[in-house]
């Protein structure tokens, strides 16, 4: 790590012979506590890289993660990293657990037809040790799933929102298209709209000679429908139905318009820089122009926005005077704001121009405030992921002082620039952000000029950093562009997650685009950004007092189970003997508990689905005897930080994919199902219970047990499974969704098997066991509401047993979970799996096509001591250009990316 540089900035050819001996102990006092920061809670990062930016129902994304340290060097810490999928109202869908070594981790998502259909999704990465910090801080990244199977609708949809009274209008123009593109003209379509899980609207319609139909709803008063479903089902004839949903999303159609003073402060009688940000209510940027002016309503200055709403303008404020920005849109929507009141202070202003190796910094004070505190001392720090690059002690002497900072001192990435003044109070505050092109610079060249399809690519990586060859560890990932085309702008690549985003709180639209063919305009955009973004890993103040974020989660070295032995009065076991064992796995361990009572079995791997048994079984008396384990912890249930990047119209977006996707798997088309009537089969319900008789015959929802294939613990796949309920945390009860919104805390009442049970009872259900689970938001008679003081009632229902025959007692008994033995499923690592990659012989007859998307995928190349490596892979049918992604890391924390295309014909 760089050594933090103390400097003395000199101003006005007035130079400083010495510092005093108490302003040296107040800036080293920020230095050390910022370092200690750094030191005992060192940040992690992690990145996915992915084979795709899209995918279709039974694809496999592949993926690799890259963890990373301050100054994103690879991290030593975490040796495991959790990749989870959520679906668009953040249910988790999948949870992959990976083993990191050399602080990478390879893994895949398989997409199976029972688990995903079309719609947005996103992928959320983390470890362990970034759950003691905000949330806000984990890899996001939103993929698009398309049907292409059993598709039988192809939809597009235009929706509209406009002020209706105190509620929102929403029309929405849909067309339906069959799988061939031609519109489904005279077409009945029911439809429903779904606002908290419930039905809201409903209603019933013709598609005209277009395909087209319209539906319209009109929410309640100041009750916008923000996370509402519309689904509409297409009558195809012969009693078939083809069903469609779209997600609802009402707003005002305002703008969202923020100003951001330069350094924090709107100053008096300097030059003020203000950055300004217009957001839509969907949460994207709209470009916007304007005026600023006076309280006179003299116009004092203009303004356009340059990216995503974004920009800033420079103003010089007079005291005892109000200023306004009058805005408007393309859209025509004219407003006018007010500028924050100008005060007396200090402020910091920064030019980072991209050809220069400085950035130019100026401290501005007012003339009031200079006179109240000329010759004081202030404190100027730059630190980059908490680490201090930069210190520098001042004295004000003049209203402007001009400095240059060295950019060598800082890492690529953001540098946080903070004035303190001399009680170390942050008074100041500025983000820069600092880009070393010669960092790492990567060249990747194919052997052929053009290739012929089906040929070998042979293809060669050059990696240097400051012309260096470097060592360092890349993925790559080939695909067929004519197949896979994507706006480079929205991908989420090494570059914009590591410098950009992972180091800022919210939403950055289009994060590639500052690094996509980096020129003078998106490095001045990238700097506005800094403007106008948040950025808060920690808060001077609080570390100034010694009050340290606190830590409650180590970094993870391996899987563990651990636990207390007791014996059955509750008393701990010491130097008990403990055993662990996978069942049908040659791994067992033996290990002794401590004078506590307490096993820790470490460094364990086992594939995920595994059953564990751990035993107390050796002891004496060890029927006298219980296990007691560990909770393991896990992150909160997630939200979808890019959710402004949702796509309502897949099927226009995906359609090349899908078209191809169609083709690739027309052997998986479900065969039409043929109804052949018998006796039916009485499966459990409710109705089989007599405490339940009172409820209706039909359940508002039901969740039939396949849905919970795979699933370790019952409860926490029903927390986010069961619609219509929300799981409070912090009471551990259900609560019905509508209620709880409106803030009643009136309790759902949960049945198992007829027998009224809390909510730990729940997890004691076998997942595989289920039978169903019916959800009632009404008890119409008030037999369980009224007997259990509940609203709302929860059945879950296990499958019945199979008759079979007598059994002994002791065989009864040995069924009986015993307390000295458990069995049980934690999660293990995910299977690794290795990408397939088909090789041609030259001039090889052709027996099938070769439909591939992703043409070659390889997460595992290590530079060699001249920085190369090189790889072949064989092309596919598809004609057109082929687009070659290397993304990738060094040991000195450089990262990289660089995209080759070739020509396929």
């Amino acid at each position: 790590m760089k050594l933090t540089k103390i400097l003395t900035l000199l101003f006005c050819f007035a130079i400083t012979s010495a510092y005093a001996q108490q302003d040296s102990l107040t800036l080293n006092n920020i230095i050390n506590k910022t370092k200690r920061l750094a030191d005992e809670q060192p940040l992690e990062k992690v990145y996915l890289h992915t084979d795709k930016p899209y995918y279709a129902v039974a694809d496999t994304i592949w993926l690799k993660a890259y963890v990373t340290s301050q100054n994103n060097i690879p991290s030593p810490l975490s040796k495991i990293v959790y990749v989870e999928m959520y679906n668009s109202v953040d249910s988790l869908v999948q949870t992959l657990k990976l083993p990191v070594k050399n602080s990478v981790a390879y893994g895949n998502i398989p997409l199976p037809m029972n688990t995903y259909k079309q719609g947005n999704y996103y992928v959320r990465a983390y470890t362990l040790w970034m759950l003691n910090f905000d949330p806000d801080y984990f890899f996001s990244k939103n993929i698009l799933i398309g049907e292409a199977i059993d598709k039988q609708l192809i939809t597009n949809i235009n929706l509209s929102n406009v002020a209706a009274d105190k509620g929102i209008k929403t029309t929405a123009r849909i067309q339906f298209k069959d799988t061939s593109k031609k519109p489904l003209a005279n077409k009945t379509v029911n439809w429903r709209i779904f606002h908290n899980y419930d039905v809201y609207s409903r209603g019933k319609g013709t598609t005209d000679a277009n395909g087209y139909l319209t539906v319209t709803v009109t929410s309640k008063a100041d009750d916008p429908i923000k996370k509402g479903t519309l689904v509409a089902d297409v009558s195809m004839g012969d009693k078939e139905l083809a069903s469609a949903s779209f997600n609802i999303r009402q707003n005002d159609n305002g703008v969202d318009f923020q100003l951001f003073p330069e350094g924090g402060e709107f100053i008096v009688g300097v030059p003020n820089q203000v950055g300004f940000k217009a957001i839509k209510p969907n949460g994207l940027g709209t470009d916007v122009k304007g005026t600023i002016i006076d309280d006179q309503n003299t116009e004092v200055g203009t303004f356009t926005s340059s990216f995503a709403g974004i920009g800033s303008f420079f103003i010089t404020p007079e005291a005892n005077k109000n200023y306004k920005a009058k805005y408007s849109t393309k859209d025509g929507i004219t407003k006018t704001v007010d500028l924050p009141k100008a005060k007396e202070g200090i402020t910091l202003q920064v030019t980072n121009p991209a050809a220069t190796d400085v950035i130019n910094l100026r401290v501005l004070a007012s003339a009031s405030f200079l006179e109240a505190n000329k010759d004081k001392v202030f404190y100027l720090v730059g630190q980059n992921t908490n680490a201090v690059a930069y210190a520098a002690k001042l004295s004000l002497k003049n209203q402007a002082i001009n400095a240059k900072i060295p950019k060598q001192n800082f890492p690529s990435g953001i540098a946080q620039l903070t004035l303190f003044d001399e009680k170390s109070e942050p008074v100041s505050e500025r983000l820069v952000f600092v880009l070393h092109n010669d960092a790492m610079n990567l060249a990747l060249k194919a052997d052929l000029p053009t290739y012929k399809p089906r040929q070998k690519v042979k293809l060669t990586l050059d990696a240097k950093s400051k012309g260096q060859p470097i060592a360092g560890d890349f993925s790559v990932s080939v695909t067929d562009e004519a197949k896979v085309p994507v706006d480079e702008n929205t991908e989420v690549t090494i570059l914009s997650s590591l410098l950009l985003t992972s180091d800022l709180k919210g939403y950055v639209e289009k994060p590639n685009y500052y690094f996509n063919k980096t020129d003078d305009k998106k490095l001045g955009d990238l700097d506005r950004l800094m403007l106008t973004q948040g950025y808060r890993r920690f808060s001077y103040k609080e570390i100034l007092a010694g009050r340290y974020p606190k830590i409650f989660l180590l970094p993870e070295q391996g899987i563990t189970i651990t636990g207390t032995l007791r014996d059955l009065t509750g008393m701990p076991i010491r130097k008990g003997t403990m055993r662990m064992m996978v069942t049908g796995k040659p791994i067992a361990k033996e290990i002794t508990t401590s004078n506590v009572g307490v096993f820790n079995f470490t460094e364990l791997n086992f594939p995920d689905s595994s059953q564990v048994v751990v035993t107390a079984r050796s002891n004496p008396n060890y029927n006298n005897l219980m296990i007691m384990l560990d909770g393991t912890p896990s992150a909160a249930k997630g939200t979808n930080l890019n959710a402004p990047d949702e796509v309502e119209n897949i099927d226009t977006l995906m359609s090349s994919y899908l078209s191809n996707s169609q083709k690739q798997y027309r052997f998986m088309r479900t065969l039409k199902t043929v109804e052949i009537k018998g006796a039916a089969i009485k499966r459990p319900s409710h109705s089989d219970y007599p405490a339940l008789s009172g409820l209706s015959q039909i359940p508002d929802r039901f969740i039939d047990g396949n849905q919970f294939a795979g699933c370790n613990f019952l409860l926490e796949c029903l927390k986010t499974q069961a619609p219509s309920f929300t799981f409070d945390f912090n009471e551990q009860k259900f609560y019905i969704t509508r209620d709880y919104n409106q803030g009643v805390r009136t309790a759902a009442a949960i049945f198992l098997n007829g027998m009224f049970v809390d909510v730990n009872a729940i997890n004691t259900v076998n997942a595989s066991d289920v039978e169903s689970i019916e959800l009632f938001l009404n008890d119409p008679l008030g037999t369980v509401d009224r007997t259990y003081n509940t609203r709302g009632v929860i059945v879950i229902n296990t499958k019945k047993l199979p008759k079979g025959e007598k059994m002994s007692k002791q065989a009864f008994l040995d069924m009986i979970p015993k307390k000295y033995e458990l069995k049980y499923s934690p999660m293990g690592y995910s299977k690794e799996r290795n990408f397939y990659s088909p090789k041609y012989l030259p001039n090889a007859p052709v027996t099938s096509n070769d439909l591939r998307t992703t043409i070659y995928w390889n997460p595992k190349l290590i530079t060699d001591e001249k920085g190369n490596i090189s790889f072949e892979f064989n092309n596919a049918d598809g004609k057109g250009t082929y687009k070659a992604v290397v993304e990738g890391i060094d040991k000195n924390g450089n990262i990289g990316r660089t995209v080759l295309r070739y020509v396929v014909k």
